[in-house]
């Protein structure tokens, strides 16, 4: 995905900051918008891996960080849920202005009851999408319990939550006590997905039970299986992300597709892998695919191999030939399956080839053809496998011709 740092304020002209993740070179379908959990900040990696889910799906998010917390200007001890939910408004407002109102809102714990709340005010939305949401928002204070007496006679207390001390005050306690969001879900104008695990030690699965039952329909769950509260397995983040993507797309307002040449003119294929393991993310004519290597080779195995696409290319091609040419000639082939596998040999096994050293690459193909067809039929549509494009492309003069791409080009 292409991240870019962006700033907007908020209502009180405090600067955010946020980072808006875009689909690699393909003008995005819809945007979304991530709240973070409780004293967490835009950059925490369940929140990356969910929007490369999106972006996949040609989806945009903006994720950023609540006043006072990370790049964000403000003091935490400021802010409340209140001003929380403010900020939700302040960024679609940002969204809307700058590029296209949010459509999706995605909500990670005390984020999670933040994005119920703020729906109500954002009039683009169409998706809502929970993950380990609280029902009510003062299930938050249950973790000061020790230090309520303080900040009920000083006013605050500072506390550590995940290694880092923050301050907390009786205007924040005051202020979740008065939340009601079981009116807010119950006002709610867009589709719900309620996601959770059963498992979550933080705030318990019987949350999601209360915020479903509260919500109308559309209303989805996904169990998060033995997922943590906070995500911190990227299988579990990965998945909630292409969940949301798939299941988000039955609600939005998408553009009509458009004719393929107005589409892609240029007939491109985009490639991007970072710089951690083999992973790699593919925009082939808007159609989003992954690459990877298998484990042995340092990858994670989340995708096929660049032989495999390879070979995949060739069996594409070769299968639609077969069927181009048997409507063309109204012959009965129901089906053309083509399996195909890729190995290295010593040149000097190649009884063809005109190289006598060294190794070259051997595809093997098998083609099974079915329906009633006379052997003749058959004979000639081997002879017409041979003639599939990519398969002229493999065996003919091939010329690459590669250019530095200067930055901001």
């Amino acid at each position: 995905m292409k991240s870019l740092k962006v700033k907007f304020t908020n209502a009180q002209g405090l600067a955010l900051g946020a980072r808006l993740d875009l689909p690699q070179d393909e003008q995005p379908l819809a945007y979304a918008l991530f709240a973070h959990c409780f004293t967490c900040t835009k950059h925490i990696k369940s929140a990356a891996n969910i929007s490369a889910a999106l972006n996949r799906e040609k989806i945009a998010v903006l994720r950023f960080d609540f006043t006072g917390l990370g790049e964000s200007e403000g003091e935490f001890a400021e802010t409340n849920f209140t001003t929380n939910v403010a900020d939700l408004v302040a960024a679609a407002r940002f969204l809307e202005q700058q590029h296209q109102a949010p459509q999706i809102l995605i909500g990670h714990s005390l984020g999670g009851a933040a994005v119920l709340q703020a729906a109500g005010q954002i009039p683009s939305v169409r998706a809502v999408a929970t993950l380990g949401a609280p029902y009510d928002p003062k299930h938050v204070a249950r973790h000061f319990d020790e230090v309520r007496g303080e900040i009920d006679e000083q006013g605050e207390a500072e506390v550590s939550l995940e290694g880092r001390r923050f301050t907390i005050t009786k205007q924040f306690l005051e202020d979740l006590e008065m939340q009601q969001l079981e009116e807010h879900i119950g006002a709610l104008k867009a589709a719900l997905l309620v996601m959770h695990s059963p498992r979550d030690a933080t705030v318990g699965i019987d949350n999601a039970a209360q915020i479903y039952r509260a919500a109308k329909h559309p209303k989805s769950f996904i169990t998060l299986d033995d997922a943590d509260h906070l995500l911190l397995k990227e299988g579990d983040s990965r998945y909630a992300g292409m969940m949301i993507a798939a299941w988000s797309r039955r609600y939005l307002d998408l553009p009509e597709v458009k004719k393929r040449a107005d589409a892609v003119p240029d007939n491109r294929v985009t490639v991007s892998t970072g710089a951690e393991g083999f992973f790699t993310e593919l925009f082939a004519n808007g159609h989003a695919l992954v690459a990877d290597e298998p484990k042995s080779y340092g990858g994670t195995d989340r995708g096929p191999s660049p032989y495999e696409y390879l070979l995949a290319s060739l069996g594409a091609c070769t299968s639609m030939t077969l069927q181009m040419y048997a409507r063309h000639k109204q012959l009965p082939l129901e089906n053309a399956i083509v399996r195909l596998s890729h190995k290295k040999i010593h040149a000097s096994d190649c009884e063809q080839c005109e190289a006598d050293n060294g190794k070259i690459d051997r595809m093997e193909r098998e083609i099974e053809l079915i329906g009633d067809l006379t052997d003749e039929q058959r004979r000639r549509l081997i002879e017409i496998a041979e003639r599939c494009p990519v398969h002229k492309t493999l065996h003919g003069e091939v010329e690459v011709m590669t250019r530095l791409r200067e930055d901001g080009s």
